[in-house]
């Protein structure tokens, strides 16, 4: 018997009886049912409220719309998934108004250097959001890794609308999370941010400056 087997032996022969799994009760974490349109509105006043940006679009506009944004920053390039249908759309827009677009198709050793110094922005999709605290859910892959909404300056990310849940909690047990997690799970609510002991807010010390919301309705 080892240590554990032990310990388990020794908790279930406790002399207060035997010990049982209490039920949960997540009902404090449950909350009216919202529309779409109203979880949207939320998650946007929720989002910019910390800094963050919303731009609401549709299937046909969202393109053009990122266009205009990344204009507006000067921005040089773009860095976009290989396979997720957000790259292959982004490739094959036939667009000339778009910056250089980079596909991260390599490993982070062979161009780290280039990565972290000239990349100008980066866009990825999400896995949902979450209405009642802005957040964005990212379930970083392969194609999409972690680095794309990290070390790039301006992390644009695309939401579709029917993907926001009102809760974290309704989020996990809708997707049912408790399946399978990944390595890495993100919940993104707002840029990067930090204060010093002065309480002065500077953005983008260790993350992106600006996050950009593309909300597909």
């Amino acid at each position: 018997m080892n240590s554990r087997d032990i310990i388990l032996q020794r908790l279930s022969e406790r002399s207060g009886g035997k010990l049982h799994q209490p039920e949960c009760d997540f009902s404090v974490l449950e909350r009216p049912s919202s529309s779409v349109t109203e979880r949207v509105e939320q998650f946007q006043k929720i989002i910019e409220s910390v800094h963050g940006e919303v731009h609401r679009c549709t299937p046909e506009s969202w393109i053009p719309q990122l266009s205009g944004i990344l204009s507006s920053r000067g921005a040089r390039n773009l860095l976009i998934p290989a396979a997720h249908q957000i790259g292959r759309a982004l490739r094959d827009s036939g667009r000339d108004d778009l910056p250089e677009l980079l596909i991260y198709d390599e490993p982070v050793t062979s161009w780290q250097a280039h990565l972290f110094n000239e990349v100008d922005a980066s866009i990825t999709s999400t896995r949902g959001g979450i209405a009642e605290t802005g957040s964005l859910i990212l379930w970083p892959t392969p194609d999409e890794p972690r680095l794309m909404s990290l070390v790039p300056p301006i992390h644009i990310a695309v939401l579709e609308a029917s993907g926001l849940y009102t809760t974290f909690h309704e989020a996990m047990r809708v997707q049912n999370w408790k399946s399978g997690m990944p390595t890495n799970a993100l919940l993104i609510s707002g840029p990067s941010k930090t204060a010093d002991i002065e309480q002065t807010l500077a953005y983008g010390v260790h993350g992106p400056k600006e996050l950009i919301v593309l909300v597909i309705e």
